[in-house]
């Protein structure tokens, strides 16, 4: 296969923490073969469009619906999902797609089903340290899957190769300067969806630590639902902290950021990692097969992070975070060792190696069916 055919599509997204990984891959990718062309396809979300295209890369919005809840919205199911195979049928026969890469969600389901009935080679990016029920079923017809954590090889073993290359991450990502002039900084990454008990718990927590904070600047994303509410009570509790809905430089906040409060996505963790930043995390309660926890027990094993179990706290949650959030905000030797425990996780050349496998994958195919040349 020439440079010049090859067209990769990348499918799903729906947050930030599926999309970022495949735009980290796309962009390693990119840089590889600088003629390559690179689409994504997701379900139209304004902020997914976005970030794809201040990328450089096509975007493409196809019809997708999660699994319903009860009859009622079967029938919507089955036509979204449907109309979204159909149309992922015809960009991959029309374009000559030589590759998908899953990014997991719902969204990805009908491109890569599309994938696998026209014989495209299927990649899959599994960011959790367990699996999702829609990876290990595609994992029966994928080609590869590229794992962030070793205890996804097993479900995902026994039907294509499994590759743990870590979660990759967006270049700008580097360990925090050292500059003790500067002010301390602590960042709350609260629910996108303005949920609980980030975005309107953690203020009320940090007002009880007002003496603790003496020195440190507070800055919380609150996602755009939460901004307004998560704002007022910051207001109201007369606390020096920014709410903002989205941190569009994330690698540059990082590398100021002196500690993080957080759920346990697989792609924050990732990007804490390699910015070495220690971090409170919450794993999300009703995240699907309890990946948010599995995720922070590997981290925490590791030393670097904190972690708290809403689910099983034997006193009121605000009081537990407020006991663990005090010696993080006090002990500057405490945030060191954390910080250089949980780098030690980093793999900060994940997304540079997915890109290569999967250089590999569409070029060693494309050799096997290309006709020797007499």
């Amino acid at each position: 296969m020439s440079q010049e055919c090859t067209h990769i599509v990348f499918a799903g997204g729906g947050t930030g923490g599926r999309l970022f990984p495949g735009l980290a891959v796309a962009e390693q990718f990119a840089a590889a073969i600088p003629s390559a062309r690179i689409t994504f396809c997701g379900p139209g979300k304004p902020f997914e469009r976005r970030q794809v295209t201040c990328s450089g890369f096509e975007y493409l919005a196809l019809p997708a619906c999660p699994l319903p809840h009860g009859p009622r919205e079967a029938m919507t199911f089955l036509v979204e999902n449907l109309a979204g195979y159909l149309a992922a049928r015809r960009l991959l026969r029309q374009e000559r797609v030589a590759a998908v890469v899953a990014l997991g969600g719902y969204a990805g389901l009908p491109v890569a089903r599309a994938a696998v009935r026209q014989q495209v080679p299927l990649v899959l990016l599994e960011q959790n340290a367990i699996p999702s029920r829609l990876s290990r079923w595609l994992a029966r017809r994928a080609s590869l899957v590229c794992a962030a954590f070793e205890t996804a090889v097993e479900p995902l073993s026994g039907h294509c190769p499994v590759r743990v290359t870590g979660n990759p991450v967006r270049s700008g990502f580097h360990r925090r300067p050292s500059a003790p002039s500067r002010p301390l900084q602590l960042v709350i990454l609260g629910d996108s969806g303005g949920g609980r008990p980030l975005n309107t718990g953690i203020p009320a927590v940090l007002g009880k630590l007002r003496d603790q904070l003496q020195g440190w600047r507070v800055l919380h994303q609150s996602g755009e639902a939460g901004l307004a509410e998560t704002w007022n009570l910051y207001a109201e509790l007369g606390l020096d902290a920014a709410a903002v809905p989205f941190l569009s430089n994330m690698p540059g906040v990082l590398a100021a950021t002196d500690l993080v409060v957080c759920r346990a996505g697989g792609t924050a963790l990732a990007e804490l990692a390699v910015a070495g930043v220690p971090a409170l995390v919450l794993p999300h309660p009703n995240a699907r097969d309890d990946h948010q926890r599995a995720n922070a027990e590997v981290f925490a094993a590791g030393g670097g992070c904190v972690t708290i179990d809403e689910r099983t706290v034997s006193v009121p949650l605000d009081e537990a975070v407020a006991a663990a959030l005090r010696p993080l905000l006090a002990d500057g030797c405490l945030r060191q060792q954390m910080s250089a425990a949980i780098q030690r996780l980093a793999r900060p050349n994940a997304a540079a190696d997915v890109a290569e496998l999967l250089w590999s994958l569409v070029s060693s195919r494309a050799y096997r069916a290309e006709p020797a040349v007499a």
